[in-house]
């Protein structure tokens, strides 16, 4: 590689800056305007509802800064942005000037479609200070800055081609089989995918806070409730429309939507049966009262949960996405939960 001359940076990070943002928000930038345009009309909607909570600043500000860093941390580990880093590294670049126009691309990303749409909920729902807001943008904006900084640091680099994620077919050597297994494509896929893992995992630690939080109320009524919160595990319900190689081999091939259906729903039913299981652990540890029928409900949830989202992913991929954060935060995600938490509280009245 060559370096500019220091004229040219600011053309040069212009234009790296324009890449990616073309990228992420569309060549006139419509799909950041539409973004922008659909948070007003949330923000308006809820506010002249009169739907009110009070929010501490405090939970403001850590809840801005946590969603903002995974956010982040989402769009920087996202492999779609794979090709776009190749193609900037075969021209000519100030490594400097490539990671502050990437990671601010991807900041702009985080803070206009993703962190806005929160702080849109929680502004319509609640009253605060010019100052709060300030300070909730303000740490919004250091969670971006701080996780571009940390990130580059877990491959031990500190230049640009320590944003680059390797496909996990270079990262590792997979061993072939004679048989395809389903089960087998899975397993491979959260290995090679761990911030799956992760959020899986986080599940577990809200399945163990939900009896604090939901303890006050009797069990038959709170239960399926949380039986609907812990089916949010998004990364697990999106794997045909994160992979549209994967949904193009199953729909080309005969006899498929049995063959791969059945197993992937098979295997949502046992992430989310396991949630269920910490929360019935959980809320016995510390209530007591846990008997035969809360695990045959919690069964049923996690099977119907593991149905409705075989079904929405088979029938309604997400298609058009531009980076995988897209698909966690897309708002069918919460379908599912909705359809359950119907049906739970039809369960909890019966």
């Amino acid at each position: 590689k060559s370096t500019p001359p220091t004229f040219g940076r600011p053309c040069m990070m212009k234009m790296s800056f324009e890449v990616t943002a073309k990228k992420l928000f569309g060549v006139k930038y419509e799909r950041l305007i539409r973004t922008l345009f659909l948070e007003l009309v949330v923000f308006w909607g809820l506010h002249i509802s009169g739907f009110r909570v009070e929010i501490a600043p405090l939970i403001l500000y850590l809840m801005t800064v946590a969603f903002s860093a995974g956010v982040m941390w989402q769009a920087l580990s996202a492999g779609d942005n794979r090709a776009n880093l190749e193609n900037m590294f075969m021209l000519p670049f100030e490594g400097r000037t490539l990671v502050f126009s990437y990671a601010a691309a991807l900041g702009t990303y985080t803070l206009l479609t993703k962190t806005a749409g929160l702080l849109a909920v929680v502004w319509a729902v609640s009253e605060w200070s010019w100052a709060e807001i300030l300070g909730s943008i303000l740490c919004a904006l250091a969670a971006i800055v701080i996780v571009s900084c940390l990130y580059p640091l877990r491959l031990g680099r500190t230049d640009a081609y320590a944003f680059y994620v390797q496909p996990a077919s270079r990262r590792r050597t997979v061993k072939s089989h004679r048989r395809y297994s389903v089960w087998r494509y899975l397993f491979r896929y959260l290995m090679a995918h761990k911030n799956y893992l992760v959020n899986t995992a986080a599940m577990w630690g809200v399945a163990c806070v939900l009896p604090v939080l939901l303890g006050q109320m009797e069990a038959r009524f709170v239960l399926p409730i949380g039986f609907a919160i812990l089916s949010l595990n998004t990364p697990i319900c999106i794997l045909l429309s994160c992979d549209p190689a994967l949904e193009r081999a199953v729909r080309f091939l005969p006899g498929q939507q049995k063959a791969f259906c059945v197993p992937y729903c098979l295997f949502i039913f046992l992430c989310n049966l396991a949630a269920d299981i910490v929360f019935l652990c959980s809320w016995q540890i510390q209530l007591g009262g846990i008997g035969p029928l809360h695990a045959l409900t919690a069964a049923a949830f996690a099977l119907l949960s593991a149905v409705g989202s075989v079904l929405l992913e088979w029938y309604f991929p997400l298609r058009g996405w531009k980076i995988e954060s897209d698909l966690w935060h897309h708002p069918r995600k919460y379908v599912v939960p909705a359809v359950v938490l119907l049906l739970a509280g039809l369960v909890s009245m019966i």
